[in-house]
């Protein structure tokens, strides 16, 4: 039976509207999590192979430097800190065992894999790289190791990418998009404040660790699921609600 074409047209109409219904936050985490994220690092990575200079890094860091204080000398210390020994990493070793002893074993296992993952990630792309510390000037916090990407911008985001993908089927979604947001912002920051990253570094470890999430979320969870529902039964229809 021929079907007329505005007919045709309203069916078309009706069946992209049904996709991006039931799977539009995959398609938007598929695209502006992974996709874009990684073509910003790719961009990144090729100049910084290239050993080009970013345009807006330097003005950046010497306006970051012109607001130099004592009271945000000490925040930028202490929000650095947090963005690494004494808050990100115990965070990431407390969330996984918290997963895992409420059983959640999807759930910890995707915890799990995005912050080791996300580390050892860093710490060959920084081999990779060896792009050199920025030294402009006398950091009060120094650094030693390699600058590109940022591991306090990539541990940050993944962290943040975790909070926000296991807390979106829930209602605690806004207060972890805020929270984190709030925290990657506040870590990026302060490493361009104290000297010690290019701002093309920390974007190199947010693109790199929000790539790396949405890999593995979108790896784990696949088309169909989400986390905290329980898996289908074998041999029921994989298709939750």
């Amino acid at each position: 039976m021929r079907v007329a074409p505005a007919e045709a047209v309203a069916q078309g109409r009706r069946i992209i509207a049904a996709i991006f219904r039931d799977h539009g936050l995959r398609i938007a985490l598929l695209f502006f999590g992974l996709l874009v994220p990684l073509w910003v690092f790719v961009e990144l990575a090729d100049e910084v192979h290239e050993l080009e200079a970013f345009y807006f890094d330097e003005p950046l860091l010497w306006g970051a430097n012109g607001m130099a204080a004592p009271v945000l000398d000490r925040s930028a210390v202490a929000v650095s800190a947090i963005g690494y020994q004494y808050g990100v990493v115990p965070l990431d070793i407390l969330v996984v065992l918290a997963l895992l002893y409420a059983r959640r074993w999807r759930e910890a296992s995707f915890a799990a894999v995005g912050f080791l993952g996300s580390a050892l990630l860093n710490l060959g792309t920084k081999q990779f790289f060896q792009r050199d510390r920025p030294s402009l000037w006398e950091s009060i916090a120094p650094e030693t190791t390699f600058s590109f990407p940022s591991g306090h911008a990539m541990g940050t985001m993944t962290l943040a990418m975790v909070a926000i993908l296991l807390a979106w089927p829930t209602r605690w979604r806004w207060p972890a998009l805020v929270v984190a947001g709030l925290l990657v912002a506040a870590v990026g920051a302060s490493r361009v404040y104290l000297g010690v990253h290019y701002p093309s570094d920390i974007l190199g470890g947010w693109a790199a660790g929000m790539a790396w999430v949405a890999g593995i979320y979108l790896v784990l969870y696949g088309v169909h699921r989400r986390p905290w529902h329980p898996l289908p039964h074998r041999g029921s229809a994989d298709r939750l609600r």
